[in-house]
């Protein structure tokens, strides 16, 4: 597949991107069905800008502080997607939060990646707030993107364990390994059209469906 056959999309970051170097590592098979048009961040200081410079991708920062009001903020954004003609926006690490009549715009079309198997531990410290609950799973979450905080249609899931000496960042570590696996796969199989979105779910047409289930921790007979 040619890169101009390929379905742009635009990626939206605040600091070092890796979800949207997962994203761009993908783009690199031919067999990937996406490229990404732009990345486009509100920290004209993210680390994520240079790494996607270094891949030929074009960037921009459109700083919140220097705009009279969020709409024009968010028309700035919008305008510079649309002139990509890309599909889909990629939230990875955007710390702004996206008005009701941005992400309406842009129905079914957002999607968002946050590190907990949703509904469960929605907003920030969700790693935190798992250890915190005593659960013996947790894990992350594509999703599409609603104007409520990490609501929406669920894509893909990653189910990651808690072990009794977790700390948020030992667990953030590992659920991280798996946010890199997902982002991509939720792109492909959106773009391919095996996911799609009816209602408040998103039906997954041909997937390899997993029927095992995991007991932690792990019983000792």
């Amino acid at each position: 597949m040619t890169n101009s056959a390929k379905t742009p999309v635009a990626v939206l970051i605040s600091g070092r991107g890796s979800n949207m170097g997962s994203i761009l590592d993908a783009c690199e098979s031919p067999d990937f069905p996406v490229r990404v048009g732009i990345v486009i961040s509100d920290n004209p200081k993210a680390e994520g800008l240079k790494v996607a410079k270094e891949n030929g991708v074009d960037t921009l920062v459109v700083k919140r502080s220097d705009y009279s009001s969020k709409a024009e903020f968010e028309e700035v954004i919008d305008k510079a997607i649309r002139e990509t003609g890309a599909k889909l926006i990629c939230l990875a690490g955007f710390m702004a939060l996206l008005s009701e009549d941005f992400v309406n715009g842009w129905h079914n079309q957002i999607i968002n990646i946050h590190p907990s198997l949703l509904p469960a531990f929605k907003g920030l410290e969700a790693h935190q707030q798992a250890i915190d609950a005593g659960v013996r799973f947790t894990g992350c979450t594509v999703h599409i993107v609603r104007p409520e905080m990490d609501a929406g249609p669920i894509i893909i899931q990653a189910v990651v364990p808690v072990t009794k000496n977790d700390t948020a960042d030992s667990l953030a570590s590992r659920i991280l390994h798996y946010e890199h696996v997902l982002y991509p796969e939720a792109l492909r199989l959106l773009i391919t059209g095996e996911a799609e979105i009816k209602g408040e779910k998103t039906i997954i047409n041909n997937g390899r469906w997993q029927k095992t289930g995991h007991v932690n921790p792990a019983p000792l007979i």
